[in-house]
């Protein structure tokens, strides 16, 4: 992509709020290219994330992740969705502002049952209800900062979600 270029829009929100699938949804709506920033940092490691997890750690993988996250926002021109603690990092937040930000937001019941058991989501390992009502509960006001938009995926398919962000974008 060029320099200077810019995510038309940027979707961010908890596991299991949709933001992969609905940035693929947004991605053939607008005939644009969508971005995974998690799939980035597979890509350029090697490594699957619960991997890097257990190999490297957190620190480690959140590392990767704000630089996937910096070099996304640089250069690409699409739909853009980051991995659920992205935002957490002051830099990533920082990064993020004058961009179009979509918080996909999900209850803590959608959101468990969608993740379920996947052993793919290291910090959600173990009794997943009780780590998602903690992750949700400490990210939420950061997804709302860094929002320009709050969608509620909760209730809603994959592409009720898009068509509510696509009006936003409209």
């Amino acid at each position: 992509m060029t320099a200077g270029a810019r995510p038309v829009v940027v979707l961010v929100g908890p596991p299991g709020a949709g933001k992969s699938t609905v940035a693929a949804l947004l991605g053939e709506a607008l005939g644009l290219e969508v971005r995974d920033t998690d799939s980035d940092v597979e890509a350029a490691t090697g490594t699957a994330i619960a991997d890097l997890f257990v190999t490297y750690g957190e620190d480690r993988f959140r590392a990767l992740e704000a630089e996937a996250v910096a070099t996304a926002l640089a250069e690409h021109r699409g739909v853009l969705a980051l991995g659920g603690g992205a935002v957490m990092r002051p830099a990533t937040q920082e990064a993020l502002r004058g961009h179009t930000v979509v918080f996909l937001d999900v209850g803590l019941a959608e959101a468990a049952s969608r993740v379920g058991l996947s052993s793919s989501r290291p910090l959600l390992l173990g009794n997943v209800r009780s780590q998602m009502k903690g992750l949700l509960d400490s990210r939420r006001p950061t997804y709302e900062a860094v929002a320009t938009h709050v969608v509620s995926t909760d209730g809603r398919t994959p592409s009720e979600v898009a068509e509510a962000v696509l009006i936003l974008l409209a």
